[in-house]
């Protein structure tokens, strides 16, 4: 039995063991009819040609991990941002862990998705929000048909949230290959701002698969500033599928860094419904070995003077593989755009390799709209430069490939993000140096 057959067969049995009422069992079961029809993506779609999932899908899954298990907070306090105060939502194999958490409903939500589809009062919440930006594509539905666990984040209208959100999802490997599908709902009131911060990691070498779902509403002047660090192990694989809904006069911006894991795809979307908002979407890629990594970026114009901003950095070596498929659309209603996106590309190995499509799909005919893309290596006049002043090669490479990333890395909200993304930069380039971003 391949793994969309165990899924499917599998879904009667999920849906007995949870606790639904026939509002959310409607959703679950359009949803898996949906998955069953399309089945994972293959490269001959064209938004996956250079991107295949066959590697990952020969293991023999558990979809739903038989037994819970705790961590000692000393053994994973490196994977949190520790050094500062923060709400904290943990998982383990995608159960929530009570004491490693830090939860509240003081002001504001910040809690777990499953009391929000299994609690009466929440059904206003539920139908308002749930599954109502996520695409009816093949894998976000195969995630709303088995979503039980995950972050849910609610700010009330005109409320600052203090301190920084923290989202992590640990894998124990306690089975041979484990399948974990987390799903979470932020929603943003007016005039309310929260900074997010999210993780995916696995505590051993076991296989592991994360199909995982975010749907973010940002409503009528709300500011999200959403982080997302990827730096799993060599036998982790992620698809991140996130799905932006912002109203009139909102900022969302999210800043993805993926350094690590077998094979890890993006589908980053914003859909911009009013005037006057702005998205931003950032990311750095350091990847070696033959690990894979695949943005997928969408922002849609709807209605006029709106911005988005796209700049996402790649460093690649050894026989690792990147892709850059955005995708920006203007609609004929959506005057006074100003959409940018760029993607810049590094090889450090010959034997390494960039995929990079860069559209525009405009309709309006008032906009100012730019892309490109670069593919290139390492300044040589700046490394002789360097080497002449006395800096040994591999300290002018990386200072260079420092310099090369800095414009994303200058907007990070959160100083000790930079200095953690800092750190994790040197540690992939192999040099310690003495600065931050």
């Amino acid at each position: 039995m391949d793994l969309k057959e165990k899924l499917v067969s599998s879904f009667m049995a999920f849906e007995d063991s949870v606790d639904v009422d026939t509002y959310i069992h409607d959703v679950r079961s359009e949803a898996i009819k949906i998955f069953e029809e399309k089945g994972f993506p293959t490269k001959k779609e064209e938004a996956w040609k250079y991107t295949s999932l066959n590697s990952i899908l020969k293991q023999d899954y558990s979809v739903f991990p038989k037994q819970e298990n705790t961590i000692d907070y000393k053994d994973v306090k490196k994977y949190f941002i520790h050094d500062i105060d923060s709400y904290k939502i943990v998982f383990i194999d995608g159960k929530y862990s009570s004491h490693l958490s830090q939860t509240t409903h003081d002001g504001i939500d910040v809690c777990l998705m499953s009391s929000v589809l299994h609690k009466p009062k929440y059904r206003l919440i539920i139908e308002n929000y749930f599954n109502k930006v996520a695409t009816k594509d093949s894998l976000p539905s195969l995630n709303t048909a088995f979503a039980r666990e995950g972050a849910y984040i609610h700010i009330p209208k005109n409320k600052v949230v203090e301190k920084p959100i923290q989202i992590i999802h640990f894998s124990t490997g306690n089975e041979a290959a484990t399948m974990l599908q987390p799903r979470n709902l932020i929603v943003a009131e007016e005039n309310s701002h929260v900074q997010i911060i999210e993780r995916h990691q696995s505590l051993t070498d076991n296989p592991v698969f994360t199909n995982s779902v975010t749907e973010i509403f940002t409503n009528k002047r709300a500011i999200i500033d959403y982080y997302k660090i990827q730096n799993d192990n060599a036998n982790a694989s992620l698809i991140d599928n996130t799905f932006i809904k912002q109203k009139r006069e909102s900022f969302a911006s999210v800043h993805t860094f993926t350094f690590g894991g077998k094979l890890t795809r993006n589908n980053l979307n914003f859909y911009q419904n009013g005037e006057r908002i702005d998205s931003t979407l950032k990311g750095v890629t350091i990847i070696g070995e033959k690990q894979h990594v695949d943005h997928n970026t969408l922002v849609h114009h709807i209605e006029p003077n709106c911005e988005s901003h796209q700049d996402y950095k790649g460093i690649f070596g050894d026989n690792a593989t990147g892709v850059f498929n955005g995708k920006i659309i203007v609609e004929k209603l959506a005057q006074k755009t100003n959409a940018f996106q760029a993607n810049n590309n590094i090889l450090v190995s010959d034997k390494a390799s960039i995929n990079t499509k860069p559209q525009l799909e405009i309709f309006a005919d008032d906009v100012k709209c730019s892309h490109g893309c670069t593919i290139g290596q390492l300044d040589e006049t700046a490394m002789f430069y360097m080497r002449s002043r006395g800096i040994p090669e591999k300290e002018a490479k990386a200072l260079l490939m420092f310099a090369f990333s800095n414009n994303v890395m200058s907007s990070v909200k959160i100083p000790e993000i930079k200095q953690r993304i800092t750190k994790i930069i040197a540690n992939k380039l192999g040099v310690n140096i003495g600065f931050d971003l």
